[in-house]
């Protein structure tokens, strides 16, 4: 989206940043389809039941990883971009990447081991399979998205999205075995979950044989962007990375991953634990009305990854128009995107979610496109997320998260409400609007401290 606007995509490189922005682009489309098609096939393979069983592991782990992994994976974008804008050297960012991402991999074996009862038995029925598969996969998961990061910082796009489609198919393989017969159970399908990750680092061996991280040339432009804003603003520098700094931008952003997971997965966790013993199959039917917010992701994955070092490169060199533009051009075309879901969606919702779902629930038009507006809302305010963060407004912008992720969890808690989907529906809807207006707020506010502002 944003990348056809990007005049930084003609830097010097073996390729632009547009061509790689748009091989992501089609790797991470892909890779939503195939994640609707693993779903689609588990539920019509699996008892209600056990397939709500499905949803809450696949929601634990995604929760999981996106708190613990994506700070560092974000981490990584921003801080490669910006140091390859300001011509820098050395890889101590990469050692102070890879202590976070350890230690936070230690935290979550010890902290799985101690509460294996209620994750084995509350959370996933008591089977020790889905426990162990929990396990796997979220420490599977830690090198994949440090490698993520890393591919995302060097725009390496294109190695970026095979690396996820790599994951998702994979992932699907162990739904259709089960759906065709070669296996069956809950189980199988199950331990697509924790393959996935593993196989995806197929690419890394390779990537780095193709020397994945290229020195490019500062050019005159940006030296002198640097030596005005230098001149200008002596504070504007981004300072020397320690692990004390990576550790403060990965602790606001591991707030925001938190907050994330909340809007997407507290539904169907509060659910579960609140209707007894249908909790499962309520929840699993509340996910599957939440895919239409979830699976959009996939595809935004691809313009989220891409346009933080997009945007760090932009306000290290000081360029503060192709900034806004870049930022304007995407939330028009995540407007489009959302208003075109939600007319679907109220033409013919329930009948496609039948037909991906099968027809053990009653899907209703209103709520369907509620999640729609919702989803646009939601997606216009990961991207102002990203320019807060190539800003440096990280703490700024975990606030907004928080508050508006509490404020969502209380909606979900009053109680007195008769329809529990419809709850989550318009929660959903309210939270989303509430984010994407403080950080829309906080996107308007002047960057003082951009390099190219001199000061006055």
């Amino acid at each position: 989206m944003s990348a056809s606007s990007d005049p930084a995509g003609s830097q010097p490189g073996p390729r632009s940043y547009g061509r790689g922005a748009a091989i992501l682009s089609v790797g991470i489309g892909v890779t939503g389809l195939v994640t609707y098609a693993y779903f689609s096939l588990a539920s019509h393979s699996l008892s209600d039941d056990d397939y709500g069983h499905i949803t809450l592991l696949w929601s634990a782990i995604f929760i999981t990883v996106s708190i613990l992994y994506r700070p560092v994976e974000q981490l990584l974008s921003r801080t490669i971009a910006d140091r390859d804008a300001r011509g820098r050297t050395g890889y101590e960012h990469l050692r102070v990447a890879a202590t976070i991402q350890l230690a936070l991999g230690a935290v979550f074996a010890a902290a799985a081991l101690i509460f294996r009862h209620p994750l084995q038995h509350s959370l996933l029925g008591g089977s020790k399979t889905l426990y162990w598969v929990l396990i796997a996969a979220v420490l599977s998961y830690a090198a994949s998205y440090f490698a993520r990061g890393f591919l995302a910082g060097n725009r390496r796009f294109g190695l970026y999205g095979a690396l996820v489609l790599m994951e998702s198919t994979s992932r699907c393989m162990f739904a259709a075995a089960v759906t065709v017969g070669i296996a069956s159970g809950q189980s199988i399908v199950a331990l697509g979950m924790a393959a996935a990750p593993l196989v995806s680092l197929a690419v890394v061996p390779w990537a780095l044989g193709r020397r994945l991280r290229r020195a490019e040339p500062v050019t005159q432009e940006q030296t002198d962007a640097l030596d005005a804003a230098a001149a200008g603003e002596p504070s504007a520098g981004e300072p020397e990375f320690t692990l004390a700094h990576g550790s403060g931008f990965a602790a606001a952003v591991l707030l925001i991953m938190l907050s994330e997971q909340t809007f997407l997965n507290a539904g169907p966790l509060l659910i579960k634990a609140s209707e007894g013993a249908a909790g499962a199959a309520v929840a699993g039917f509340v996910f599957n009305v939440l895919l239409i917010a979830r699976a959009p992701l996939q595809l935004f994955q691809a313009i989220q990854t891409s346009i933080l070092p997009h945007l760090t490169r932009l306000r290290a060199t000081g360029a503060a128009d192709p900034f806004r533009r870049s930022i304007n051009i995407t939330l028009g075309a995540i407007g489009a995107f959302a208003g075109s879901v939600a007319l679907v969606m109220l033409v013919a919702g329930p009948k496609v979610m039948d037909l991906l779902f099968g027809g053990n629930f009653d899907y209703e038009a209103y709520g369907l496109v509620i999640v729609s507006i919702g989803m646009g809302l939601y997606l216009s305010a990961a991207t102002l997320n990203q320019a807060a963060l190539a800003r440096g407004r990280t703490r700024q912008a975990s606030m907004a998260w928080v508050g508006s992720a509490v404020a969502f969890v209380v909606f979900l808690l009053i109680p007195g409400f008769h329809n529990r989907v419809a709850q989550v529906e318009v929660g959903y809807l309210g939270a989303a609007l509430l984010l994407c207006g403080l950080l829309y707020a906080l996107y308007r506010r002047p960057d003082v401290t951009a390099p190219a502002t001199p000061r006055r």
